[in-house]
C-alpha cells in the first residue's frame, strides 16, 4: 500500500489520532464518533476536517511511513511516523513574526482571506503559524514583525490568549488547524484538536523525541496514532481490544524496523514456550530493550497463558531512563 492510500485509511477510522510538528511545537488533531466531518478527498489532497479543527495530507514521493512501539510508565504507546528526508522537510525556518498574507491554502474556504502569519520559531520541519482576520490581532502581530513570540514585552501574547487566533501548522507534506481556544496559563487544553508550544523542549533545537525509534536522517513532519488496545482516544484506561493491537502488528510488519520484528517474534516465541529468560540473547541496546519490554506487556495484555513470562516480566521490565509518561502519547 503507498502511503497516501494507508494515510486515508487512517483518516476514515475516528479513533485515529494526529499531530504535526516538532519536538515542542505540535498541533494535535481527534475528532469524535458521531461528530460532523468533512472528509477531503480531491486533487491529490486529502483530509478531516470538524467545526474544531482539520488536518490535511498531499502525496509527497519522499514520504515514507515508520511505525513503532514504547513502553510507557503502565503500558505501551504506538505510532506511525510521516518522514521525509532531512533534505526534502524544510520549512520557512524564520527566526521572527512574519506577515505571510492571505492563507489561500486554508482548509475551509471562508478562512481563505484571513492573513496568516508564522510566529518566527526556526524549526526546521513546521512553520508554526497562526491566522485572524481580527483586525486588532492583526495590528499586534504587524507591530511585532522580525521579534521573537517569546520576547520580554507580553503585549502580543496577551493579545493572542484573548482572541485565540486559529494556530495553523504547515509541513511539506501537509497542514493540521486549530479553531478551539487557547486555554489560559495554568489552563487545562480541551479535548479535540489542540496545540502546544512549549519553549523549554524548542530550546533543545530536536526535530522528534530521543525516544523515537526513527532512521538517521528521516525527519518525522507528522504522526498517525491508530486506535490503541488499552486505551481510548482520551487515552483513558479501556479493556483490552485484541482487534487494535493485531492491526497495528500488521502495521509494524509492513512499516517497522525489520530487526525489531525479528526481536518480538523472538521473545513471543520463548515465553509462548515456557522458556526461561536465560535461554534468550540480552536485548543489547536501548530500542531492543524497549521493543522487548513492550512485547512482554502485549502477551500480558492478550492473556497469553505460559508459566514463564512472569519471570521474563521480573528479568527485562525495568524502566529506562527518559520513559514516556503514560501521557506522552503524543510527543509534547
Amino acid at each position: 500500500m503507498v502511503p497516501i492510500d494507508q494515510l486515508r485509511d487512517f483518516l476514515a477510522d475516528v479513533e485515529t489520532g494526529w499531530s504535526l510538528g516538532t519536538f515542542g511545537a505540535i498541533g494535535e488533531f481527534t475528532r469524535d464518533a458521531g461528530e460532523l466531518v468533512e472528509l477531503i478527498d480531491d486533487s491529490g489532497m486529502i483530509g478531516a476536517v470538524t467545526a474544531r479543527g482539520g488536518i490535511c495530507f498531499r502525496a509527497h514521493a519522499e514520504l515514507r511511513l515508520i511505525a513503532s512501539e514504547l513502553p510507557t510508565r503502565s503500558d505501551w504507546s504506538h505510532r506511525v511516523a510521516l518522514c521525509l528526508p532531512r533534505n526534502a522537510c524544510a520549512m520557512g525556518q524564520r527566526t521572527g513574526i512574519t506577515d505571510l498574507g492571505p492563507d489561500r491554502d486554508a482548509l475551509r474556504p471562508e478562512d481563505r482571506d484571513a492573513v496568516l502569519f508564522d510566529l518566527g520559531l526556526s524549526t526546521l520541519q513546521v512553520d508554526v503559524c497562526v491566522r485572524s482576520r481580527d483586525p486588532e490581532v492583526i495590528a499586534a502581530l504587524r507591530r511585532h514583525a522580525g521579534a521573537s513570540l517569546f520576547a520580554p514585552d507580553d503585549e502580543l501574547m496577551q493579545v493572542m490568549l484573548a482572541a485565540s487566533p486559529h494556530r495553523v501548522f504547515i509541513s511539506r507534506i501537509g497542514r493540521a488547524e486549530i479553531f478551539q481556544p487557547i486555554p489560559p496559563p495554568g489552563g487545562r487544553s480541551p479535548d479535540g484538536p489542540h496545540t502546544h508550544i512549549l519553549p523549554k523542549l524548542l530550546a533543545h533545537r530536536r526535530t522528534h523525541a530521543a525516544t523515537e525509534p526513527l532512521p538517521d536522517g528521516w525527519i518525522p513532519c507528522a504522526h498517525a496514532y491508530p486506535p490503541h488496545p488499552l486505551r481510548d482516544p482520551l487515552r483513558q484506561p479501556r479493556p483490552f481490544v485484541a482487534g487494535h493491537l493485531a492491526a497495528f502488528q500488521h502495521l509494524l510488519d509492513r512499516y517497522g524496523d525489520p530487526r525489531l520484528l525479528a526481536l518480538k517474534r523472538d521473545v513471543t516465541a520463548h515465553v509462548v514456550a515456557n522458556r526461561p529468560p536465560s535461554a534468550a540473547d540480552s536485548p543489547g541496546d536501548r530500542i531492543a530493550r524497549a521493543t522487548a519490554r513492550v512485547t512482554l506487556r502485549q502477551l500480558q495484555a492478550s492473556g497469553v497463558e505460559s508459566a514463564t513470562l512472569r519471570a521474563w516480566l521480573g528479568a527485562l521490565d525495568r524502566p529506562d531512563h527518559g520513559e514516556e509518561a503514560d501521557t506522552a502519547e503524543i510527543p509534547h
